[in-house]
């Protein structure tokens, strides 16, 4: 957690052992009303916006020598690559599409569903447990199911061994 805040690993140590020593002082006003995990997790979260917070004190690089520059005539002074995919890679994204989505229909219904909930419309545990009117640790299970049996189906494919 401290690594994806901060991008630099020394910082993320920094933080993460500054969050160990704030949460040993702090240990005796700990009531148990979350879990200690929950607890130690906030800290850690506080810590890290705090180094965010220090580095936001110290003046930003430019972004100037990333942006484009301009010959007189207004033309790119050195042209922009052409990330156009080809006509190769094209058919070959939608033939990989095509067959991701026949390896999902290929689920069993109840898996199939929560997985589209949750990882193609992007709803939450709970929303998704509310829409299917099962427990959030149903959905969670299913979701974990169908995602190892999706992998197992693309492996076939993409030359992973199929179990």
């Amino acid at each position: 957690m401290a690594r994806r805040f901060l991008r630099d690993e020394e910082d993320a140590k920094d933080a993460v052992q500054e969050a160990f020593l704030q949460a040993f002082q702090a240990l005796h006003g700990f009531e148990g009303g979350a879990q200690l995990g929950t607890w130690l997790h906030r800290i850690a979260v506080n810590a890290c916006l705090m180094k965010l917070r220090t580095r936001r004190r110290q003046p930003e690089e430019s972004l100037e020598p990333l942006l484009p520059q301009f010959d007189e005539d207004g033309h790119h002074a050195v042209h922009p690559a052409d990330w156009r995919a080809t006509p190769e890679q094209l058919l070959q994204r939608d033939e990989t599409r095509a067959y991701v989505r026949e390896c999902i229909d290929a689920l069993p219904e109840s898996y199939r569903t929560v997985l589209l909930l949750r990882d193609i419309e992007e709803l939450d545990t709970a929303e998704t447990a509310r829409l299917l009117e099962l427990s959030e640790n149903v959905v969670k299970v299913r979701l974990h199911r169908a995602r190892q049996a999706l992998r197992t189906l693309l492996d076939r494919r993409f030359g992973g061994s199929a179990r």
